[in-house]
Parts: structure tokens; sequence; C-alpha cells
């Protein structure tokens, strides 16, 4: 068994795609309708046939709570792997990205977090 999707809640699937996309780099896979929304997903452009990332409509009244409370309490609703995290952290501030908090050494790993426009905070880890 193996983890094929995942998915994070977002307010706008095409603000959530640009903002995946343009600032953070990813590559879209699927863009297919379903209903009202889109099947919508993203994979990292260094593993095109890995993990898809899932821009899920946070359309649902639980979905929405759900968001709203992690945000207002900090919480970061995924982590993503960077081999350099302050290289990064330098790339995404260029391309006016708003972090929460800057790389921070906790242990073995160094992390950051910053607010992906779209009703999350997301976290980028560097072991």
């Amino acid at each position: 068994m193996r983890i094929v999707v995942t998915s994070i809640f977002v307010q706008d699937q095409d603000k959530a795609l640009e903002f995946y996309s343009e600032k953070l780099g990813f590559v879209k896979k699927e863009d297919v309708p379903a209903g009202e929304y889109r099947w919508l997903t993203l994979v990292s452009p260094d593993d095109q046939d890995g993990t898809e990332l899932l821009l899920e409509p946070n359309d649902h009244p639980a979905a929405k709570e759900y968001q709203k409370k992690l945000f207002a309490e900090g919480i970061p609703v995924t982590m993503f792997g960077v081999a350099d995290i302050h290289a990064e952290y330098k790339r995404l501030i260029e391309k006016g990205v708003k972090f929460t908090m800057e790389p921070t050494e906790m242990g073995e790993v160094t992390l950051a977090v910053f607010d992906d426009t779209c009703g999350n905070l997301i976290q980028i880890v560097q072991k």
C-alpha cells in the first residue's frame, strides 16, 4: 500500500492552482470536471509520478470549520520536504510568500511555516 493522493481544503481552486504552481513550483497533473468543482491535482516537478496533492474545495461546512480552526491555532495542514530550507525560504520570500515562522531548528530538522493565501498554513522542512 502507498499514498497516491493527499488533499488540502482550499477556498478557491483557481487561486490555489496559481499559488501552488506559480509560487511553489508544483506541476498540474489532473484537472477534470467534478460536478460544480474539479478534480485538481498537482505533483512535484521532481517526482511527477509521485504523490498527488488534491486542491479540494472547502464547500462543506465541516471542511470550512476544520480549515478555519487549524489556521486560527497556527497548525499547518501539511508538510513539504526541501533540500535547503534557507534557499527555499529566500526563493519564496522573493515571490511574495508570507511566512508565519522563519526557518527554525528543532532537533534534527529545520522547519518554516507560510500562509498559502487559500486558508492554510503550510510547513516546509529540511531533515
